[in-house]
Order: structure tokens, then C-alpha cells, then sequence
């Protein structure tokens, strides 16, 4: 885990937030010893978010198909 002090990492900002997405944590210490971490916040997605696609049938059609599948 890499440790900054709190120039450094003022100085090379966008270094460490690309060191805390690689390696999931960074410390950066101040001058009076108090050291801090930071993490990258967790992406909380749906799993129910997907793309969708440009299917050419009818509302009609995916009915028929549903109930074909339902009567097997």
C-alpha cells in the first residue's frame, strides 16, 4: 500500500486516485502524523440495468411466444 504525504499527494492528485483504483487503498499523512485513507467508493449498479436492443417484433408476437412457452 503506498503512503503520501499530504503535498505529495495535493502535488500528484490525479496519481493517487489512479493508485487507490488500482490497488483499492492509499494513506496520505499529514505533518502532524494523522495518516487518512482513501478508497474508490463501490459502484452499486442494478442488475437489472441493461442495455437494450432493437428487436423488429410486435408486442403481439413476444404474447404468442410466452404462451407457447407456457404450454410445453
Amino acid at each position: 500500500m503506498q503512503v503520501y504525504t499530504y503535498s505529495e499527494a495535493r502535488q500528484k492528485l490525479a496519481v493517487v486516485l489512479a493508485q487507490a483504483e488500482n490497488t483499492g487503498k492509499v494513506l496520505i499523512r499529514r505533518k502532524d502524523g494523522k495518516t487518512f485513507a482513501l478508497t474508490p467508493e463501490k459502484i452499486t449498479a442494478s442488475p437489472l440495468n441493461v442495455p437494450s436492443i432493437n428487436a423488429k417484433i410486435t408486442s403481439k408476437e413476444i404474447v404468442d411466444i410466452i404462451r407457447e412457452g407456457r404450454e410445453r
